[in-house]
């Protein structure tokens, strides 16, 4: 009998020793040492996106200088391949994990993940919507969208007839700068239509001449990023219309089409310093140091000169 139990008391330790929350030892982030042994999990919405190379660039340059490792992964706008990828990153024993979310409801189960294994996650851009963040690093989108309403009607009066390319649904760089153009929008301006293009090119090109055909008397476009507005200045052109376009990012073809005169504005972002701020907020963190839950990358609206 007193051996029964004694195997039974034996097992019982075994089971609750295997269900332990302790991380394995390929997941616990490295703790102290020298900055150099920092190895930091890049994870990108899509690259794609010229912003999201700049972004990506922003960091890999960054960390270089600061003697980091940076292992970065490409999510091709797919949700679920993101989350798989942060996993993998996660074996591999990054001690920070940096993630620019294709959507930022799906991305919450993986930063609990991490949360529960102890790495720091700092956001890119976009936020997520659950688990613990260290800092979000990003533009001001709410402001951004404002700046974008606030030029429309300065440049065309109030109750202009306007349509909204939205970006990705889920992310949350589309609900803020949908927010914030809608804080002015709704009130001074008319905006007869909009549709998401997934902040992407072809689709701003498809949805805008769609958009067109419904809305012949539209006088302004606002996308929420710069290739959906790319895109729309495409099917602006074919259809013969003069219509304002504003954008959102700043990258390099917007604001080669600006200079042009074919793309009205862009509300600017600086990619580089977000990605540059994020690998700042990372070191700080893995340092013991504290950082701010949000850390603000300048925004500034691109016209023609």
């Amino acid at each position: 009998m007193k051996k029964t139990t004694l195997l039974l008391v034996s097992l019982m330790l075994i089971f609750i020793t295997g269900c332990s929350l302790e991380p394995p030892e390929w997941a616990k982030p490295k703790a102290g040492g020298d900055v150099k042994d920092i190895k930091i999990g890049l994870s990108i919405s899509t690259l794609n996106n010229p912003f999201f190379v700049s972004l990506k660039d922003g960091v890999v340059a960054e960390a270089a200088k600061q003697g980091m490792e940076v292992v970065v992964v490409d999510a091709q706008n797919d949700s679920a391949k993101q989350s798989n990828d942060v996993d993998d990153l996660i074996q591999q024993g990054v001690n920070a994990l940096l993630i620019n979310p294709t959507d930022s409801s799906a991305i919450s189960t993986v930063v609990q993940t991490a949360n529960s294994l102890g790495i720091p996650v700092i956001t890119l851009d976009r936020s997520a919507d659950q688990g613990e963040v260290a800092a979000l690093v990003a533009s001001d989108n709410v402001k951004g969208g404002q700046m974008a309403a606030e030029y429309i009607v300065e440049q065309l009066g109030k109750d202009t007839k306007v349509i909204e390319l939205e970006g990705v649904p889920g992310a949350s760089a589309t609900r803020e700068r949908g927010k914030g153009f809608h804080n002015i929008a709704d009130e001074q301006l008319n905006v007869i239509a909009k549709q998401a293009a997934d902040f992407d090119r072809t689709k701003g090109l498809t949805v805008t001449e769609n958009l067109l055909q419904g809305n012949p008397d539209a006088k302004a476009i606002f996308a929420h990023n710069d290739e959906m507005a790319l895109g729309a200045i495409e099917a602006i052109q074919s259809s013969g219309k003069d219509i304002m376009v504003i954008g959102f990012d700043g990258n390099d073809d917007a604001l080669k089409s600006i200079e042009a005169g074919n793309l009205t504005a862009t509300v600017a972002q600086q990619p580089e310093l977000i990605g540059q701020l994020a690998v700042g907020a990372a070191k700080d963190v893995l340092q013991g140091k504290e950082v701010e839950a949000n850390i603000a990358a300048p925004l500034k609206l691109v016209v023609k000169e």
